[in-house]
């Protein structure tokens, strides 16, 4: 039955169908012109694929064949026990460039409840560790990057949770921090475990600071993706573009999601 938007029957048909339509990506997107930053968001799955096999090395592979400015991840940690991070981010950075907001008070583990944050260029000005309401362990990182001398981009990285009351619930926590900090350029990136798009969605919530969602780009599971789970938004008109799944042999098998990139214009 469809209620305020497709039914889950249809989103799947239509998804299905997309797919077909969709060249895979086997190397790094080139920048259209005008992009100044290649920024994504994957779920690493605790760096455990779809064989069932845990590889933290071939989900660094991935990220290296997106070749990102700005990358949220994850599921990058153990989530019982000392919850120690699972990639090798020393190696990363010699490999890419990207090194990790720093957190704080969190013993072995890479990031926030799972979510790791890492760039290419700038300095971070500021980084918030906040934790999501609901029944699981959610959080959110937000941090402020200075690119340069005079521009400034906060991101938002999230995993918001897997009931539709708690995604609620979580969604007027992140338009909470919009309101308390000024109007910056602001990324949203992250799984936000939703789906729908009518008024039963989480993401109606977020429509007030960040618009209308961009096209909703199926991600899971990776092998046939059929869910747009996970998502990239800006705070401004144009900001973000060429939203893609980057769907390739590697990626199909690293994790039970896709990773989701984008081109960002400030």
């Amino acid at each position: 039955m469809q209620r305020n938007g497709r039914s889950l029957p249809e989103t799947v048909l239509l998804s299905i169908r997309g797919r077909k339509a969709r060249k895979a990506m086997s190397t790094p997107r080139k920048r259209t012109e005008g992009a100044e930053m290649v920024v994504a968001s994957y779920n690493v799955h605790k760096c455990i694929g779809v064989d069932r096999k845990f590889d933290p090395e071939r989900t660094a592979r991935v990220i290296r064949e997106i070749s990102p400015d700005v990358i949220a991840l994850q599921e990058a940690d153990n989530r019982f026990g000392d919850r120690a991070g699972l990639l090798d981010l020393n190696r990363l950075e010699i490999e890419t460039g990207l090194v990790p907001v720093p957190i704080t008070g969190n013993g072995k583990a890479h990031g926030w409840r799972g979510n790791v944050l890492l760039f290419k260029r700038g300095t971070v000005r500021d980084v918030h560790q906040i934790r999501l309401p609901g029944l699981e362990p959610r959080g959110a990182l937000v941090a402020e990057i200075d690119l340069d001398e005079h521009r400034t981009l906060r991101v938002i990285a999230a995993h918001l949770g897997l009931l539709r009351r708690s995604r609620s619930e979580q969604a007027r926590v992140v338009l909470d921090i919009m309101s308390s900090l000024d109007e910056r350029p602001t990324l949203l990136l992250g799984d936000l475990n939703e789906w729908r798009l009518g008024n039963r969605s989480a993401l109606n919530t977020l429509h007030t600071t960040f618009g209308p969602s961009p096209p909703a780009v199926p991600t899971f599971p990776s092998g046939l993706p059929m869910l747009a789970l996970d998502r990239i938004m800006g705070n401004r008109h144009g900001m973000v573009s060429a939203v893609e799944a980057h769907d390739t042999p590697l990626s199909r098998v690293a994790s039970d999601h896709l990773p989701l990139t984008a081109f960002v214009h400030l």
